[in-house]
């Protein structure tokens, strides 16, 4: 939901930055790169080892390049198919990077129980699902805009679970975990139906590569290769 709500208003501060960026010749892609590496840095080190306040706060900051990059790069005439690659692959690295931190931590430091872990290895494959529906939907040609438990909700969410818990708050990353998994789950069926409603669902595609052709047509005549 802010993913596409939430863009206007951020642009606020963002542009600012973004400018600043342009200025000291920083472009798209290393602010894409710079940004992913120390998101995942700060959760592979901070997460495991309990900071967990220091690790909300500083996730949440270098997150946040995560708008910056794409700015800059419509100030500077809009961005290219490979920054949009990598973005997506970065953003999709520091996801995993982020709740695989979460649940070592659960199971070593936490001592949380089995069900909690199994909650958060859902939240782990459904942020990469939730995304890649997206992407795969976006590529055959559907509107795939909105869903209930985007990536800026899932960043919120776990932050501030992990912060309230590194402040003493009891059950905090429980309950963000579990409004995750679920929430998750429910975007992934979400999208799912965006998809199945979309005008151009029922068109057909073309085999992949090095696939053999089972029918000619959408008659159900064999092709001639599948008759020997």
């Amino acid at each position: 939901m802010l993913g596409v709500h939430g863009r206007k208003p951020a642009q606020v501060v963002v542009e600012p930055v973004a400018r600043l960026m342009i200025k000291l010749g920083v472009t798209p892609n290393q602010l894409t790169v710079a940004s992913a590496s120390l998101t995942v840095l700060v959760a592979v080190v901070l997460i495991p080892t309990g900071h967990l306040v220091w690790a909300a706060i500083l996730t949440g900051l270098f997150a946040a390049f995560d708008m910056i990059d794409g700015t800059v790069a419509r100030m500077q005439g809009g961005g290219t198919k490979f920054g949009a690659t990598l973005d997506a692959s970065c953003d999709r690295i520091t996801d995993g990077a982020l709740f695989a931190a979460i649940t070592w931590w659960l199971v070593y430091s936490y001592d949380a129980p089995k069900s909690l872990v199994a909650v958060s290895l859902v939240c782990l494959v459904s942020s990469q699902i939730i995304s890649y529906v997206k992407a795969r939907g976006e590529a055959s040609g559907f509107t795939m805009d909105g869903g209930l438990i985007e990536r800026p909700e899932r960043l919120i969410i776990s932050l501030v679970g992990l912060g309230l818990t590194g402040f003493g708050v009891p059950h905090a990353i429980d309950v963000a975990l579990w409004v995750l998994a679920i929430g998750s789950v429910f975007t992934i069926l979400q999208r799912l139906v965006i998809a199945g409603r979309s005008p151009q669902a029922g068109e057909r595609i073309k085999a992949p590569r090095g696939a053999r052709a089972e029918y000619s047509d959408v008659t159900g005549d064999p092709s001639p290769e599948s008759q020997h």
